[in-house]
C-alpha cells in the first residue's frame, strides 16, 4: 500500500466532511442535541459528518472496515480499518467554542499507518503517513525540544463520565501546576495530541479516551519524533484506557511522574 497516496486521498474526503460541519456550525442554533450519556453529547452533525466520511473512505479503500464513534458502520476489515471521530470536541462545537476537530486514522493490523486531524478554529490540517513524517498545512512539523517537565507546557483533558481516577487526576493537576510552565485543557484530545506533534505542547495525558480520539494523533506524534505510551509505559495505547505523549526529551520523566501519581491506589 502507498501510505502517502492513501493519506492525501483521505484528506479530500475529510475536506468534504469539514465543509458540511463548518456550514452547520454557522447555524448551530438549529442543532438537535442528544445525550448519549452524562455530559456526552451527539448531534445530527456528528452523524452526518461520519456518514460522509464512511461513504468516501469506503470508495477509497473498499476492503477496509471501520471503528467509528457514532456507529455508522460496524464492519471490520481483516487487515485495514479506519478509526473515525467526525467531531472531536462536540461540547465545544455545540457552544461555539474552538477547538473541535475531525480525526481519521487508518490502521493496518492494529498499527496506525495514516492519520489526519483537521482543526476548524485555525483551519489546520495535521497529517502523517507511516515513514513519511508529520505535516501541518504542507510544512513538516516536529515535537518540541523542552529538556524537562519543569520547562514544559502540559495539556490534559478533564474526565466527564469516567471518574475512576478522579482523586489521582486532581493530584496530577496539582503537581503540574506547581512543577511545569502550566497546564492547559482545550476540550479536544485529537487537537491536544496534534499540538504535541507540532511542538506547541510539550506533553499530554488523559484517561477515559476511545480509539477514535487518539488514532490519528498517535501517528502524528510518532512521525514528529515524539513518544507515546499508556500510563504504565506500554507503547501501544490505541485500545487502552489512558495515554501519554510528549517529546522524547521529557518522556521518561513525564511518564514516571504520571505512573506514580495516576496508578497509585
Amino acid at each position: 500500500m502507498q501510505y502517502k497516496e492513501i493519506c492525501f486521498s483521505a484528506m479530500e474526503v475529510v475536506k468534504t466532511a469539514a465543509a458540511y460541519v463548518r456550514e452547520r456550525h454557522e447555524k448551530r442554533e438549529e442543532l438537535v442535541i442528544e445525550e448519549k450519556g452524562r455530559q456526552n453529547f451527539v448531534t445530527e452533525v456528528d452523524k452526518e459528518a461520519e456518514h460522509i466520511l464512511v461513504s468516501g473512505l469506503s470508495e477509497l479503500l473498499p476492503e477496509a472496515g471501520f471503528i467509528a464513534e457514532e456507529g455508522t458502520s460496524n464492519r471490520r476489515g481483516d487487515r485495514y480499518n479506519w478509526v473515525i471521530d467526525p467531531v472531536d470536541g462536540t461540547t465545544n462545537f455545540i457552544h461555539g467554542v474552538f477547538p473541535f476537530a475531525i480525526s481519521v486514522g487508518l490502521t493496518e493490523n492494529s498499527e496506525v499507518v495514516a492519520g489526519i486531524v483537521y482543526e476548524f478554529g485555525l483551519d489546520e490540517f495535521f497529517y502523517a503517513w507511516k515513514g513519511g513524517g508529520a505535516w501541518l498545512n504542507g510544512k513538516a512539523i516536529r515535537v518540541s525540544v523542552a529538556p524537562s517537565v519543569e520547562q514544559s507546557l502540559i495539556a490534559t483533558g478533564f474526565p466527564y463520565t469516567n471518574f475512576k481516577y478522579l482523586e489521582q487526576f486532581m493530584q496530577s493537576m496539582d503537581h503540574f501546576m506547581k512543577n511545569s510552565h502550566g497546564l492547559r485543557r482545550l476540550g479536544s484530545a485529537a487537537t491536544d495530541i496534534a499540538y504535541v506533534a507540532c511542538g506547541r505542547y510539550d506533553g499530554f495525558y488523559e484517561y477515559g479516551l476511545s480509539p477514535w480520539d487518539i488514532a490519528a494523533g498517535i501517528l502524528l506524534v510518532q512521525e514528529a519524533g515524539g513518544a507515546i505510551s499508556d500510563f504504565a509505559g506500554h507503547t501501544d495505547p490505541l485500545f487502552g484506557e489512558h495515554i501519554i505523549c510528549s517529546n522524547s526529551n521529557i518522556f521518561n520523566e513525564f511518564q514516571s511522574v504520571i505512573r506514580k501519581i495516576m496508578l497509585t491506589p
